[in-house]
């Protein structure tokens, strides 16, 4: 069992940071993938990144892929995406999930969900 929990959301400017955590807790957290995933009102939920259990694979959707970075924290069981020039489009519920595979970007690939995180970017 993993329990996923985030954090880090709120209301930003167009151009500005934001640094969301998703933090974890259960015996086999650090051996799974983690991926963020967002939903914006009125449209389907979106892949945004994802970081192997052994941090050595990546992945990224291209719209994020220049401005967002994911990493991991394995002694604080916290693994963190760094938003930067932020846009309006980028406004939506952020949330982490964990799969037991390699990175993936399909949301069925995953089996635990935090609640989500808010994030809104003012223009």
């Amino acid at each position: 069992q993993v329990q996923l929990i985030e954090s880090g959301g709120g209301l930003v400017q167009a151009g500005g940071s934001l640094r969301l955590s998703c933090a974890g807790s259960g015996r086999a957290f650090s051996r799974y993938t983690i991926g963020w995933f967002r939903q914006a009102p009125g449209k389907e939920r979106e892949f945004v990144a994802a970081i192997s259990w052994s941090d050595s694979i990546t992945d990224a959707t291209d719209s994020v892929k220049d401005r967002f970075t994911i990493s991991r924290d394995k002694s604080k069981n916290t693994v963190y995406l760094q938003m930067n020039s932020l846009s309006p489009e980028d406004t939506a519920v952020y949330c982490c999930a964990a799969a037991p595979g390699f990175p993936l970007r399909l949301p069925t690939s995953y089996n635990y969900w935090g609640q989500g995180t808010q994030v809104t970017v003012s223009s």
